[in-house]
């Protein structure tokens, strides 16, 4: 985000390059979801674990604005890159710290990934509960995202108060806390007062019905046909007005008891109408919002996607392009923003960078990679 912002961002990968490198499709020694993730970012490969690795960050920490790293808590301070030693050093940095479940606390040792904090924080046994208590992992990184992005907003807080007073400071993000705070019903799950059977609470959205035209598209609806109003809506755009003295619909409390029977009628009519579109005209005209069912990718191919540049495509540095999401930034004012330039190879920046901001000379670059503390593999 903060790249495709307009920052210079410096990515720092260990010797045996980043995970994501190794994932699969891949073009030119280049994998797409890395593409996706670093297309943009300068590059350094060093070995931290080395003093002489170690002495380098510290001296780039000097020269630039923010750090961003995401090791268990405790791991910089071993290697002599803890945030306090950092800010002595340039009380201007902005350091952001993200870990599964912060930098104190009685988890603070806990190993922890993006499947790890969804089982701990609710939300693969609230997918669960929408598949009839089937627990299985949907196949998003939630918590990694989600935390970037949250990171990314911190971040941005940070320079603008250092904007007014000068100081930078240490940002700590726990990937927990973040999906606790991304999910929008977990007041629900805390409530502990009584409730109204005649309100449906927190909306319902895992009771949303996905149905089936009948040219075979499916569908949803936004909207609890349940919920007071949203019941009425429902029924005029069936034509179905009827329901409204139906003993069964009386209610939202009735109505939930009867959920199956609803939904089984809305079903029904949906399989009579002859395409989304048709759907779509019918549903709109009351008020409710429809969208179909697409696969992956399918959005990025529509009319809507060409207009709004909703994918841009990124030199694979063989001739050729790969197709990755644009950024959705539209600003009225200001600089272009967006996803662009290339992904860097391993260490490919390790000359340049070192030179420009640490004036380091060729012997001294070969020195480091002779040793083994730097390591690069340059475009062919």
């Amino acid at each position: 985000m903060l790249v495709d912002l307009g920052a210079e961002v410096i990515k720092v990968e260990p010797p045996a390059g980043d995970l994501t490198r190794f994932s699969a499709p891949r073009r030119n020694g280049l994998a797409s979801y890395f593409v996706q993730q670093n297309v943009g970012k300068s590059n350094l490969s060093i070995d931290l674990a080395t003093e002489a690795g170690a002495e380098i960050i510290r001296d780039l920490c000097n020269h630039v604005d923010v750090v961003v790293e995401n090791y268990r808590p405790g791991v910089l301070d071993r290697l002599g890159l803890g945030p306090a030693s950092l800010l002595e050093r340039n009380p201007r940095l902005v350091i952001a710290s993200i870990s599964g479940y912060g930098q104190t606390g009685p988890w603070v040792k806990r190993r922890a990934y993006a499947p790890v904090v969804e089982a701990e924080s609710g939300f693969i046994a609230s997918q669960g509960s929408a598949r009839s208590g089937e627990l299985t992992k949907d196949p998003h990184s939630h918590a990694d995202v989600y935390t970037g992005m949250e990171t990314s907003a911190a971040v941005v807080a940070a320079l603008f108060q250092r904007e007014r007073t000068g100081r930078g400071q240490l940002i700590d993000v726990s990937m927990a806390e973040t999906m606790l705070y991304v999910n929008e019903h977990l007041h629900d799950a805390l409530w502990d007062g009584d409730t109204d059977p005649q309100w449906i609470r927190s909306f319902r959205p895992g009771d949303y019905i996905v149905m089936q035209v009948a040219n075979g598209e499916s569908l949803i609806v936004s909207g609890h046909p349940a919920e007071r109003g949203t019941f009425d809506l429902f029924i005029a755009a069936m034509d179905r007005t009827d329901l409204a003295d139906d003993s069964r619909f009386a209610d939202v409390a009735a109505r939930l008891e009867h959920y199956e029977e609803l939904r089984r009628i809305i079903v029904d009519f949906a399989a009579t109408v002859a395409d989304p579109d048709e759907f779509e005209r019918i549903f709109a005209a009351h008020g409710l919002a429809v969208g179909r069912v697409r696969q992956p990718g399918q959005l990025a191919e529509t009319d809507w996607a060409e207009a709004r540049h909703a994918t841009v495509e990124i030199d694979d540095r063989a001739g050729g392009t790969i197709t990755v999401p644009d950024s959705p930034w539209h600003f009225s004012d200001g600089p272009d923003v967006g996803v662009g330039g290339v992904a860097k190879y391993r260490g490919e920046d390790n000359r340049r960078l070192l030179s420009d901001l640490l004036d380091y000379d060729d012997e001294q670059i070969d020195a480091l990679e002779a040793d083994g503390v730097l390591s690069s593999r340059v475009p062919s």
